[in-house]
């Protein structure tokens, strides 16, 4: 693998790539050699599965011992119970960039969460943050309406919602909804008032592991396989006994689906691993077509699989 990185605080480095590429080890790795140089780092979290603290196996999350080797930030801090935004996400990672920057600390934003990624490089519309019982409200209305005329009545309320949308799901509609209840401004006028980037260009570097298709795949294949072996079906059992809703943001990690069929005795242990393994090469699939339309600018780093670990 070729050297990462000249560092040069105040730069903002960006590690990005698709699931399994090693994206999280090499920014542990590069934490502690410019350790060593006496540059302080801090590992900021881009993924939008990794915020969530009961989802450490199934996300890949750096395991607390890893955890222990260099600070990480927003990572494991929000209940699975809860919803989050990359609204809300840009503004906590912006307060920790600007903490570390202002104390001559090195920050490292690593994941492969595409919306986050371009609302911290492109900025993102400012909706204000929405009221917890105005969630409720919105909730308890799709709930009474059902979805056919809960989507009615908000294709009423907002028509741009639904002429920029090929699919929607009763997580979009709610949240649709919901801002027009909390702000009085339907989603759309919020997201055509254009953006701010938070920083300028110039201010970031840009990687992104590059890693063969194929090798992907078997990394792919090879992580979850790990997972099972360290706990993924206690995980997923222990989010059933939350009462969480199948399609609240938390409950979309790759592998929750299959593992709860296979506790259903809907498929069996090797029919869940199969399609959980598939699934997980597509949406690396997905991700690297983001990546590669989204991040054109990116440095890309090659593919060791003697240095990426799983």
């Amino acid at each position: 693998m070729p050297t990462l990185i000249s560092i040069q605080v105040p730069d903002i480095i960006v590690i990005g790539g698709p699931t399994a590429s090693g994206k999280s080890g090499l920014a542990l790795s590069l934490a502690q050699k410019t350790a060593k140089k006496n540059i302080n780092c801090v590992i900021i979290n881009a993924d939008s599965q990794q915020v969530y603290k009961e989802l450490r196996i199934l996300t890949a999350r750096p395991t607390e011992a890893e955890e222990a080797l260099a600070p990480h930030k927003l990572y494991g801090f929000l209940s699975a119970l809860e919803s989050f935004s990359a609204g809300k996400w840009l503004r906590m990672a912006k307060m920790e960039i600007d903490w570390a920057l202002s104390n001559a600390v090195q920050p490292i934003v690593v994941g492969g969460t595409g919306l986050y990624l371009k609302a911290l490089l492109q900025g993102i519309a400012d909706i204000p943050d929405i009221a917890p019982e105005v969630r409720v409200q919105a909730v308890n209305d799709f709930a009474v309406m059902g979805k056919a005329a809960f989507a009615d009545r908000l294709r009423e309320i907002d028509p741009g919602f639904f002429a920029r949308l090929a699919v929607y799901d009763r997580q979009r509609l709610i949240r649709a909804y919901e801002v027009w209840l909390g702000s009085g401004r339907t989603l759309s006028w919020w997201q055509e008032q254009g953006t701010t980037p938070p920083y300028a260009p110039e201010k970031f570097k840009l990687f992104q592991i590059d890693i063969p298709r194929d090798a992907l795949y078997k990394r792919c294949d090879m992580r979850f396989e790990l997972m099972l072996g360290q706990g993924a079906i206690e995980e997923v059992q222990l989010l059933q006994t939350l009462g969480i809703p199948q399609d609240a943001p938390s409950m979309k990690s790759v592998g929750i689906k299959e593992i709860s069929a296979y506790l259903k005795h809907e498929l069996t242990l090797e029919e869940a691993t199969a399609n959980a393994c598939q699934a997980t090469r597509n949406y690396a699939k997905r991700q690297l077509t983001w990546f590669k339309h989204q991040l054109p600018r990116a440095t890309p780093v090659h593919y060791d699989s003697k240095t990426l670990p799983l």
